[in-house]
């Protein structure tokens, strides 16, 4: 029963030194690799370790190492609910990479303007680094990280200089969209899109227009609306682009689209015989709406993994890529037919 009860034991450091003979910071060197330690006793703390089979936790390491083993993920609060999947999508992908290193996430929600939580997180010194979900144009986040000068990564773009980004190529994505459409013979299309402050509806407003560039088609300028994150503002925006009898109205996210979708169906106008629908993003709600709406498809899980990633190599204090753009596929379905 003894014995059992030996075998069972969880070793601290501690008990490593006793049984050595030396001093617990001699242990932490050992397992830390790191300050003045000669070669043959670091040696033989690592085969004591490895012969009882020793693995230190993460309270040890951290103290050994000086780090938290923590990563803090910062949610934008002014998410809407439809834009949830995509958010755990891509932190699944995240906490995935994170769990494998030993890692734990921290997951808080703060507004681009307000940043006391973060300020809180980092000032108590809770995460070694911290993941961006959303980057705006004149992001205050990202100006209190780099004035910190702790290890962050954004899940988007940013006009920064310097920020470490993981992005989708939304860009590309919309252009490729839009061209598709503007070769269907539909000449007439209207953008709606959100708040103009993000940075992602700055990229998909470029890559429609790139695509009407690309074409010799001028823009109409007056079929673009931004800012229509309200409800009640985009129904009566809508009013305005039915009586104009567009060939096609393309939403910058699944979110607007729906509103869009259930305003036709208010007013009894057809999809696609009487006006097409497209977005700039998909979701399952598009996917299975009837009809099927033609969408962009982007792999958050595959971003918030990648992004993660990168984060770990800078905390380890490795050289990681400036910007890296994911790629997307073009989902054609009946909404454009």
């Amino acid at each position: 029963m003894g014995e059992s009860q030996e075998e069972n034991k969880t070793l601290t450091i501690a008990d490593i030194a006793d049984a050595l003979g030396v001093s617990k910071t001699t242990v932490s060197r050992a397992i830390s690799g790191k300050g003045r330690i000669g070669s043959e006793t670091r040696e033989r703390v690592l085969k004591y370790i490895d012969a009882h089979n020793y693995t230190p936790n993460v309270i040890a390491k951290s103290l050994a190492q000086n780090k938290t083993y923590n990563l803090a993920v910062v949610m934008p609060g002014d998410y809407e609910l439809i834009d949830l999947p995509f958010f755990q999508n891509c932190i699944m992908g995240i906490q995935e990479i994170a769990s494998s290193f030993d890692y734990d996430m921290l997951l808080t929600v703060c507004n681009n303007a307000d940043v006391t939580k973060l300020e809180r997180i980092v000032h108590n010194r809770k995460v070694d680094g911290v993941i961006l979900l959303r980057s705006f144009m004149n992001d205050v986040q990202v100006e209190y990280l780099q004035k910190k000068n702790i290890p962050f990564v954004v899940t988007g773009s940013s006009n920064y200089k310097g920020v470490v980004q993981v992005d989708n190529d939304h860009r590309a994505a919309c252009r490729e969209l839009t061209s598709i459409l503007l070769m269907k013979r539909m000449k007439k299309i209207a953008l709606i899109g959100g708040n103009e402050e993000h940075v992602v509806t700055q990229s998909r407003l470029m890559g429609f227009k790139d695509a009407f560039a690309d074409s010799g088609t001028a823009v109409d300028e007056s079929l673009i609306y931004m800012n229509l994150d309200n409800p009640v503002l985009l129904d009566g925006k809508l009013d305005d682009i039915i009586k104009r009898e567009v060939d096609c109205i393309v939403c910058m996210d699944d979110a607007i689209c729906m509103e869009v979708l259930y305003k036709l169906r208010r007013e009894g106008i057809s999809v696609p015989d009487q006006i097409r629908v497209a977005s700039f993003y998909n979701s399952s709600m598009l996917e299975t709406h009837d009809p099927s709406i033609t969408s962009l498809d982007f792999d958050a899980k595959e971003l918030g993994m990648l992004v993660c990633r990168t984060l770990l190599d800078m905390i380890e204090g490795q050289k990681v890529q400036k910007k890296t753009l994911l790629g997307y596929e073009v989902r054609l379905r009946e909404s454009t037919k």
